[in-house]
């Protein structure tokens, strides 16, 4: 028996899937529904980061929040749509919409302090976040190959920062609480997902949230806005629909440890559009750090292909009880 994997029926059992897809091939759907995310979502925050050179954060999301609210109420009416706003987890769709509210406030600080690609480098946090949480929150549990990938990543990536001062430290700062209330929201999309199968619901609520919190905002940061502008927004409501749902239905099919460290992918789209668009060249070290990054996302993705497939990755308790085994020899 390889070190590196169990079989299942040498181990514990642990189920194959935690929502109602399962198997491999659901897997590369969803894998392929967070690769068109990470487009979608890259050019919204393009938009997001030339509004933020002008703009207060109560601008961009008190329109678009509502847009994206009322864009969901509208498919809700489709025919074959039953109950979609409806959820079977009120309190955690309650905490979904709050953290995704400040994560979003969070991005718009760091967006307009870092270059694109920088800010991306804190999404590589993300998959620890989301480790430390799917364990008490969903039950689901890292093998102990993609931990060790998972903090080596991180750790390069935080020694490959190039500075945690002056204004750069303060967009560092809002990067990095975005990335965390953003795993949470994620965690409880998850959560959400196991019961709720009404993807538009958990588009609504966290944006309905967003547009009104910001539209009581909104008068003390007015500032007077271009047709130009108004577009804008507009564009960026009809791209953040699309990229919520898309990331929803995402969740409800693979783990969030194995969505977020696919998001890091983000980085190439968002290296296009901060060189063609506001001429930003990402150094070398935040090449480096993207790609110990994509290492661990890649060993997350492949502990969860196999355990698809009946192999149960191994994991900390296993290592815990063959070192007694030794030591009882």
């Amino acid at each position: 028996m390889k070190v590196t994997e169990l079989s299942a029926k040498h181990t514990p059992t642990c189920p194959a899937s935690t929502g109602r897809w399962h198997g491999a091939f659901w897997v590369w759907v969803g894998l392929c529904l967070v690769l068109v995310y990470t487009a979608v979502i890259a050019g919204a925050d393009g938009i997001t980061k030339f509004i933020a050179s002008q703009f207060a954060p109560a601008q961009l999301y008190a329109f678009s929040g509502l847009l994206v609210a009322g864009m969901s109420v509208l498919v809700g009416l489709f025919p074959g749509q039953v109950a979609p706003l409806r959820t079977h987890h009120p309190w955690a769709m309650a905490g979904r919409s709050g953290a995704t509210v400040l994560a979003t406030v969070a991005s718009f600080y760091a967006l307009r302090h870092l270059p694109l690609a920088d800010v991306f480098l804190f999404v590589a946090l993300m998959p620890v976040f989301s480790a430390i949480l799917a364990g008490p929150i969903l039950g689901e549990q890292l093998g102990v190959l993609s931990w060790i990938s998972v903090i080596a990543g991180v750790m390069g990536v935080l020694f490959l920062l190039p500075q945690w001062s002056g204004t750069y430290g303060w967009g560092a700062l809002a990067a990095l609480s975005s990335a965390l209330l953003g795993t949470v929201s994620l965690t409880l999309a998850r959560l959400i997902s196991k019961r709720d199968s009404n993807v538009l619901a958990q588009v609504f609520y966290p944006n309905l949230a967003l547009g009104l919190s910001m539209s009581f905002c909104l008068p003390f940061v007015w500032q007077p806005m271009t047709l130009m502008d108004f577009g804008l927004v507009a564009g960026y409501g009809v791209l953040l629909f699309c990229a919520r749902w898309l990331l929803v239905l995402a969740l409800a099919i693979l783990p969030t440890y194995a969505v977020t460290p696919l998001l890091n992918l983000q980085f190439v789209w968002m290296v296009v559009l901060g060189a063609v668009v506001f001429g930003e060249w990402p150094k070398l070290s935040i090449y480096f750090g993207i790609a110990l990054a994509a290492g661990a996302s890649a060993m997350i993705l492949r502990d969860h292909l196999r355990l698809q497939q009946g192999i149960r990755p191994v994991m900390w308790v296993d290592l815990w009880a063959r070192l007694k085994g030794v030591r009882s020899t």
